[in-house]
């Protein structure tokens, strides 16, 4: 197991802080868990049972002090097309599994993995995601209805567009005044939470006013109950497996992201003195609380960036915090569960829009868009794609022509240049005749990307009177298998053409790599030059 130093020197004073932070926290969870749950396409209490039990196992063993897990809008479309695909059932099975693979990635060390992810793919997706959720609650904000949820973004605003005839305007009178609320109340009350505000207000202007007039949580899903879920293990099978492996995959994968920004986050706010989070601790956490939440009937949960920070910001000083706001939302859930029926859905939309919003990463957009480069070309794709595919396949595809951009790049980076001989490489080398010497400087990495251009220089430079050639690789950065192959050809041509080659300056490590390869014996131990 992991060494868990995230308790150490706990007191009184610490208590209190936690408290206060974990209230605060879960003051916010309350609305974002239902909103989330529902924009998922399941009912608003599995959200509730999320926040409560990933968001006490997250804090329990994940590998940060300060990380707030939960329901988040970033897995919204994924949820949100498996349910439509294969039920809620299989959304479960597919949690389960998510939570297997993060435990398997923690002991593999795939955690480091996670930050080769370009910024231009995670920029890509997370806007695309943004607009997902913004428009997906335009349908409740403008009270519409027989709006029926589509895997497909353009056939869902094609469903609004055929259904806007039903618009409701006490929906949107609703909608308007939680808006209103969430611009107007941190300018004035900064210390109040808005999101919480934000639901309540309308909530209760729909109650007195206009009741039966707007659709509820009540109406629309029946009610939360007021009770803890009961555990079932789901039904697994080998179809269901083959099934959903690449559903699980997709959400252990983002998971593991939001998690691990979402602690690097953390790390950054924290005090000083305060240890940063340990990496592999954190994906096994969030493994244990996603293979356990779905056995209570809770949906896939990750680190949750927004709740962090606030927890942060409200004081928090150790994981106890996490487990306050557990235990409060738990507390609501036992005791106002049955008044949250009469929480209009148009009082949610503006809450998931002003999420959407926020997470959408504008300015990041805007900068990559405006440098015009092979990043560019990266974040639009995988934009485009998020929202009109699928994020599965946008993130292969993003990563994809990232990588492809990253070698054409690498192309250039390899340069075989003529240099000057020295008299000590003439004496050694050339002295019966040192115009039969020449000396070229190998520069960059030499790997599969850029071993063609090396060919077709030597190819060039094994010509003429020359008799011993110095190839000087000090400044050679990587060597892969291909590379290897490309100078060991190098050595044959230069052979079969009766010209010595002498490798000058390899670093260490590349030569520990020739002797493994064989390559070191077929340049000869007397041909290497230092």
């Amino acid at each position: 197991m992991f060494k868990d130093n995230r308790f150490l020197h706990y007191n009184a004073d610490g208590f209190r802080k936690d408290l206060i932070a974990g209230i605060t926290v879960g003051i916010v969870a309350i609305p974002l868990g239902m909103a989330f749950a529902i924009a998922s396409g399941v009912k608003p209490e599995y959200g509730l049972y999320t926040t409560i039990i990933a968001g006490f196992l997250v804090a329990l063993l994940g590998g940060s002090r300060f990380q707030i897990a939960g329901p988040t809008g970033a897995f919204i479309p994924i949820l949100l097309a498996i349910v439509l695909q294969y039920g809620y059932e299989d959304l479960l099975i597919a949690g389960f599994l998510a939570g297997v693979i993060l435990v398997i990635m923690s002991y593999a060390g795939v955690s480091s993995l996670i930050h080769f992810v370009p910024k231009s793919v995670t920029i890509g997706f997370t806007a695309g995601i943004a607009i997902i959720i913004f428009t997906g609650q335009l349908g409740n904000f403008f009270g519409l209805s027989g709006v029926e949820q589509k895997e497909f973004f353009h056939e869902n605003m094609l469903g609004l567009t055929k259904q806007f005839h039903t618009v409701n305007l006490f929906s949107i009178l609703i909608a308007v005044i939680g808006l209103a609320v969430i611009f107007i109340l941190p300018k004035v009350a900064p210390r109040v939470p808005v999101l919480l505000v934000a639901l309540l207000i309308p909530t209760l202007i729909s109650f007195f006013f206009f009741q039966g007039k707007v659709e509820t949580i009540g109406s629309a899903f029946g009610g939360i109950p007021n009770s803890l879920p009961t555990f079932r293990f789901p039904e697994i099978t080998l179809s269901k497996l083959v099934a959903l492996w690449q559903p699980a995959l997709v959400i252990a994968a983002l998971g593991s992201i939001e998690s691990l920004l979402s602690a690097v986050v953390a790390d950054g706010m924290k005090p000083k003195k305060t240890e940063n989070h340990n990496s592999k601790r954190e994906l096994f956490g969030q493994g244990i609380a996603n293979i356990i939440t779905p056995l209570f009937g809770g949906i896939p949960a990750t680190g949750a960036i927004a709740r962090t920070a606030t927890n942060i910001r409200a004081g928090a000083v150790s994981p106890v915090s996490g487990f306050v706001q557990s235990l409060f939302v738990l507390g609501f859930l036992l005791l106002f569960a049955p008044y949250a029926s009469h929480i209009p859905l148009a009082a949610m939309a503006p809450i998931l829009m002003f999420v959407a919003w926020n997470m959408s990463a504008r300015k990041a957009f805007v900068h990559i868009l405006s440098i015009r480069s092979g990043d560019t070309i990266v974040l639009l794709t995988t934009f485009l794609l998020t929202i009109f595919v699928n994020l599965t396949v946008a993130v292969q595809v993003g990563i994809l022509i990232a990588v492809i951009s990253f070698l054409r790049k690498m192309v250039h980076k390899l340069h075989l240049k003529v240099a000057k001989t020295s008299d000590v490489e003439i004496v050694k080398f050339g002295k019966d005749d040192p115009a039969t010497l020449k000396k070229y400087i190998l520069d960059g990495p030499l790997f599969f990307g850029t071993a063609k251009v090396f060919e077709d220089a030597y190819s060039v430079i094994l010509t003429g009177d020359v008799k011993t050639i110095i190839l000087d690789m000090e400044h050679i950065s990587v060597i892969d298998a291909t590379g290897e192959a490309a100078l060991s050809k190098f050595i044959d041509d230069a052979r079969n053409a009766d010209i010595e080659i002498i490798i000058k300056k390899l670093p260490k490590e590349k030569i520990s790599l020739f002797k493994k390869g064989g390559l070191y014996d077929k340049i000869g131990k007397e041909n290497f030059f230092m």
